[in-house]
């Protein structure tokens, strides 16, 4: 995974620890995964709203640079401790048809909807080792004392009725400290 492709995302996270590495490569619901291991589990909206997706998501999403998507960024706290910074975009025209509910979504989880609609399909897993250079690491340190000088990330593009939400779910250090 070298520093001079900045742009891309990995099959496999073949640099992660390995306690790490059981969270990114857990296939279920991650926020079911969280609400077993919390006693008070929690969604925190931090933005949503039309605006640009990240540069590395253009391709994936068929968006054009500066075509506005619904972006949604939410923190999942176990307790009062965030654990996860969840990111997701779907292209403008698709809030109309297949993620109308998307933009009504307040303080509930998007995995919630995701898992429990036997029509939506999901792709297979990206990884990355986000650093201070890529704009979710940013955005996810936001609520952190002490941010960390890298953090792991993974993304997996779904469908539904065709039509596309990817969704990046970033791990903050809190994670590790849950029960595996």
């Amino acid at each position: 995974m070298s520093a001079d492709q900045p742009l891309a995302w990995y099959p496999v996270p073949v640099t992660a620890s390995i306690n790490i590495r059981w969270w990114l490569l857990h296939r279920d619901s991650l926020t079911r995964l969280i609400q077993q291991r919390c006693s008070k589990f929690s969604v925190d909206p931090l933005f949503q709203s039309l605006a640009p997706a990240c540069t590395d998501e253009l391709v994936m999403m068929n968006l054009r640079r500066g075509e506005l998507a619904l972006v949604r960024e939410v923190y999942l706290y176990c307790g009062d401790i965030p654990v996860v910074f969840a990111h997701s975009v779907v292209a403008r025209k698709h809030l109309q048809s297949a993620w109308r509910g998307l933009s009504r979504l307040g303080n509930r989880s998007l995995g919630t909807m995701l898992f429990t609609n036997p029509m939506i399909k999901r792709a297979e897993f990206g990884y990355k080792q986000l650093n201070i250079h890529h704009p979710l690491f940013k955005r996810a340190c936001q609520r952190l004392q002490t941010p960390p000088t890298s953090l792991w990330a993974r993304r997996s593009l779904f469908t539904l009725q065709g039509q596309p939400i990817l969704v990046t779910e970033v791990f903050l250090p809190a994670i590790l400290r849950l029960k595996i």
